[in-house]
């Protein structure tokens, strides 16, 4: 990918200062999107199934195999309720086909092939003593039915990736790292990337790694490419048409965000999130703030525009609902009571919460009114 301005490599001192050790215009190999998740046979067994489950398990009959969509696992105590906060949920199931369950002949045993999913906070569930074992839901959890057990047959087999180095191109060396290549030193120590305005203001941190090797480059004399070889995730492909649009600094002009994927604007909120200027004072209670809502045809692009209506363009004011509700105790922007005109509001009332249909199910219009009205936030439509 190449980079539009500069980046900056910053060395993280013995004595705990960071200096800055090179500024270079390009790079290859900064961006990297994780790999989907891994694709296994999973047994329900003991199932009574129902709703959407048993028309699949019907169509699977007769088809050899029928999609089912997301599949959400909730753990039942001995009394037969939830156990914690957090659904297990499978995502892209399909169901195989099915048996007589051998413990007893009037329940099923399905087998069903899926993906877990990333948002699981735990490997596998784990039913407690005496349990009942699940109960199986849709992603919006409409019953499906229930089932004693979960058995993991087999995971589809993979090759590991190669994880490629990282190439910083046409870099101009400076302080320590000038010191160390003058000194023909070898180790020379870890570095952290930082993608940088047009202005040489530092937008966000990309990625931290041990730096390799380096050649002279061929961008120019007195200039040399590094290799480094991250040890922390890289920023993923979106982060490029998000640095794009804060190549100015932040952005001065409304909506910016709406030019991007529903995965760039989860990256803006974070970009929003660590250039917001702490310290800040609130608007004094009873403020009235207006929200664009021509845009908002997806969960990210309403905190975005939300960020946007309270803090100005690029600004931020939750990345969620628990990010919002820690956003409305104050020292954000804004503290209830407080008033949110939300003009166009039908695109979010048709778009919000319909897609995409995965382990993590998107907040809702509704849910979001609900929300509001809880915390003293009165939302006129318009």
């Amino acid at each position: 990918m190449l980079l539009s301005y500069d980046a900056e490599a910053e060395f993280n001192g013995a004595d705990g200062y960071e200096e800055t050790w090179a500024t270079c215009a390009d790079a290859e190999g900064l961006f990297d999107d994780p790999p989907p998740p891994a694709r296994g046979t999973y047994e329900l067994l003991g199932c009574v199934p129902e709703g959407e489950l048993s028309i699949a398990l019907a169509r699977a009959r007769a088809e050899g195999s029928a999609p089912l969509g997301s599949l959400a696992l909730e753990t039942l105590d001995k009394k037969g309720e939830r156990v914690g906060v957090w659904l297990w949920h499978l995502e892209d199931v399909r169901v195989l086909g099915d048996r007589p369950c051998a413990r007893d002949l009037s329940l099923r045993d399905i087998t069903i092939e899926a993906s877990e999913s990333e948002d699981n906070g735990s490997d596998y569930p784990q039913c407690p003593p005496l349990s009942p074992g699940y109960r199986l839901l849709s992603a919006e959890e409409a019953p499906w039915g229930t089932c004693k057990d979960l058995a993991h047959v087999r995971h589809e087999q993979r090759p590991e990736p190669m994880e490629t180095p990282l190439r910083l191109l046409g870099c101009i060396p400076r302080g320590a790292l000038q010191s160390a290549l003058n000194a023909g030193e070898e180790d020379l120590g870890h570095a952290k990337v930082l993608r940088l305005d047009r202005h040489g203001r530092t937008v966000q941190s990309a990625v931290e790694g041990e730096l390799t090797a380096w050649i002279p480059s061929a961008r120019g004399r007195g200039l040399i490419d590094l290799t480094l070889e991250p040890w922390s995730e890289r920023p993923p492909t979106a982060a490029s048409e998000v640095w794009d649009l804060w190549g100015e600094g932040r952005p001065s002009e409304p909506s910016l965000w709406a030019r991007c994927s529903a995965k760039g604007r989860d990256f803006w909120l974070s970009t929003a999130r660590v250039n917001r200027v702490p310290g800040e004072p609130d608007d004094p209670p009873g403020a009235t703030y207006h929200l664009d809502g021509r845009h908002i045809t997806d969960e990210p692009g309403f905190f975005c525009a939300l960020g946007e209506a309270v803090n100005g363009p690029g600004g931020y004011f939750g990345w969620g609902l628990d990010a919002l509700n820690d956003c409305l105790r104050g020292r954000w922007g804004a503290e209830p009571p407080l008033t949110l005109v939300w003009h166009d509001a039908d695109v979010a009332r048709t778009c919000l919460g319909v897609t995409p249909h995965t382990g993590y199910r998107p907040l809702t219009f509704e849910e979001l009114l609900a929300f509001f009205a809880e915390k003293r936030v009165d939302v006129r439509l318009a």
